[in-house]
């Protein structure tokens, strides 16, 4: 169990913790000198034989090392809050109440301490005021113990209640990757580089290699010690200290606030959604309002995007984006604490939804919705329906992992979802959502066919395009592989077409197409260039460059380059020249061909490179070879 301290400044945290551990957390000359505690202190105490150790966190009381106090409250398991007989409640002790309560620790401990000082009707007194303060908070029936750390009065009473909540207090779960926020770095001579701080998931064992945030540099783990003791494996719940190497690591790259991961956890991120919880005494909150936020052992600037509205009353909660200067990392359900931006006062705070927030739609109908579902369901399988519901282009699964510190192999996804695996990795889909995708593409390409009849149909990305499905590109030739296996769309080349449609040409190209035809059959193997055909029917050229392409598209003629077309009946006679000479000498030459046509040497390589393209032949060096398993050989020899 850890336990962090938290109260006023001169409320004697420090003299509890000595008289109850018999050791004392204020170990800085300078916090010596001044009587006070500045910076976190670490003990490490077994309450009676036999029962382990806890963990104790001594926090700093003073308003001006707040943010050192928040870096300590972070994980622990029960908050000893530490009230003067003399002084009762003051600001920092409603301050360190409402952060511990906004940072969701679940239980507590009320010590009145310094009651060898004052009269028995002031502990009463003080007793009214806590309780009034705990009021119906989470704190409510939190045990309040009056206490002297000088008589060791009440000190033996509040051991065995650490020790009874000890026993209650449930093991964390080890699931998930090894996360522990950075509290103190610090080098040790003859081992290196040790960093301390509590581990909030997962496990570490000696040898693991860790990603230290954000820089993203990989460590390996020489050693740890979990809760004061040398130890081959640290968890969740537990004070931990590693000793850590790297290539080119230096401590001066390593400061409070960062982390160290397991290396698929690591995705740095500025942006984080949140459910934010403004303070009941606090003034209304504006629209991108800059704050300090406190999250894990980090303090770093953000601005705060309303989602809901532009402004937030005091006790009210509303969904919001962090919009934050530096890189951070998160997982949902972690919580975070908003301070002004003078870091004087405490405003609210918020649990972490996702950590890989987006950028655009952050407000659309759509997000909230999502967002919803990710404040109400604990778990990855309670908010995925909604989640995809709401998702126009799937989910990637491992953002996933990662929002919910949830591997894969241990998930449990409903029947109706789907993993779609694309050229980018798998996507997530609901079954139906996928169905009715299909089912839209297919209805945007007969629409296209209606537009343009005279086209055999759009490429892929054209199709697209044109079809304005939310889509990644590679989630979208996935969706279009799957309708191409089924026989729902069918490709001519790079053009996709139902399986019915055909070229329609209007009146005036029908026109067109039987002047040309007559002028391409009569040229046999030696066509006319674009611009004599043109010429010769008194049309434009691109008028009878673009007829001419629509006819290859329904399989009249062939493009053998840009300006060059070729009847299909001249060129399947052309192609049975071929194979007669394959049958006399399987290595074709360019000067064979062209004493067999009649033609030039480099109209005949033209011919030659088409068929080379279209996969009758296969050029080996200077000469061809004829592909056996090519459609076109085949139905030249039938």
């Amino acid at each position: 169990m850890i336990v962090g301290t938290a109260g006023h400044i001169d409320h004697g945290k420090t003299s509890l913790l000595q008289a109850l551990t018999g050791q004392t957390g204020d170990r800085r000359p300078q916090e010596r000198e001044r009587g006070m505690t500045i910076d976190l202190g670490y003990l490490y105490a077994e309450l009676e034989p036999g029962a382990g150790l806890t963990g104790f966190i001594d926090v700093p009381g003073h308003e001006k090392f707040t943010h050192n106090m928040l870096a300590g409250a972070q994980g622990i398991d029960l908050v000893l809050l530490v009230v003067a007989a003399d002084d009762g409640v003051m600001p920092q002790t409603r301050e360190h109440l409402a952060i511990v309560q906004l940072l969701g620790i679940p239980r507590a401990l009320v010590a009145i301490t310094k009651c060898d000082r004052v009269q028995a009707g002031r502990v009463e007194e003080v007793q009214r005021q806590i309780l009034d303060l705990l009021g119906a908070g989470p704190f409510a029936d939190a045990p309040i113990l009056a206490l002297s750390s000088v008589s060791g009065q009440g000190i033996d009473a509040l051991r065995r209640l650490l020790l009874q909540t000890q026993r209650e207090v449930q093991k964390r779960s080890r699931e998930g990757g090894f996360r522990l926020a950075i509290d103190r770095a610090f080098s040790v001579a003859g081992a290196g580089i040790v960093v301390t701080g509590t581990a909030l998931s997962g496990a570490v064992t000696v040898e693991d290699r860790l990603v230290l945030g954000p820089l993203g540099k990989t460590v390996r783990v020489r050693g740890l010690h979990a809760q004061n003791q040398p130890a081959e494996q640290a968890c969740a719940g537990q004070r931990v200290a590693l000793n850590i190497s790297g290539e080119r690591l230096a401590l001066e790259q390593i400061h409070r606030g960062q982390w160290l991961l397991s290396e698929w956890l690591h995705a740095p991120t500025q942006r984080v959604d949140i459910e934010f919880q403004l303070l009941p005494g606090e003034r209304t909150f504006e629209h991108f309002h800059p704050v300090h936020l406190h999250l894990g052992t980090q303090d770093v600037i953000a601005r705060v995007a309303l989602l809901e509205g532009p402004r937030l009353n005091p006790g009210e909660h509303m969904f919001a984006q962090l919009l934050i200067n530096a890189p951070v990392h998160a997982v949902k359900g972690d919580r975070l604490i908003l301070r002004d931006q003078s870091a004087q006062r405490t405003l609210g705070g918020g649990l972490v939804l996702d950590p890989l927030a987006p950028a655009r739609q952050r407000r659309s109908p759509e997000r909230l919705a999502q967002l919803e579902a990710l404040a109400r369901g604990e778990s990855l399988e309670q908010a995925l329906p909604v989640l995809l519901d709401h998702s126009a282009g799937g989910l990637d699964p491992q953002r996933l992992e990662r929002q919910f510190n949830r591997p894969r192999e241990g998930w449990s996804l409903p029947t109706n979802v789907r993993l779609i695996d694309t050229r980018q990795g798998p996507v997530l889909f609901n079954v139906q959502r996928w169905g009715q995708l299909k089912f839209t593409l297919l209805e945007k390409l007969a629409q296209f066919h209606e537009r343009e009849p005279d086209q055999m149909g759009p490429d892929r990305d054209r199709l697209r395009r044109f079809s304005g499905l939310a889509l990644e590109r590679s989630t979208f030739i996935s969706l279009l592989d799957e309708l191409r296996a089924a026989g729902s769309i069918n490709a001519s080349g790079p053009w996709l077409h139902l399986p019915d449609h055909q070229v329609q040409l209007n009146a005036e190209d029908e026109a067109l197409s039987q002047q040309l035809q007559p002028l391409f059959q009569q040229a046999g193997f030696d066509p006319p260039w674009v611009r004599d055909v043109a010429k010769t029917v008194g049309k434009e050229d691109a008028v009878v460059r673009l007829l001419l392409r629509k006819l290859a598209r329904q399989g009249l003629m062939h493009q053998v380059v840009r300006d060059l077309f070729i009847s299909d009946t001249v060129l399947r006679q052309m192609a049975n020249v071929l194979l007669e000479l394959a049958k006399e000498n399987p290595q074709i030459q360019v000067t064979t061909l062209r004493d067999a046509l009649g033609l030039g040497r480099k109209r005949c390589i033209q011919y030659l490179e088409y068929f080379d393209r279209v996969g009758l032949t296969r050029r080996l060096g200077e000469s061809r070879q004829i592909r056996p398993d090519n459609a076109l050989a085949n139905a030249c020899a039938q």
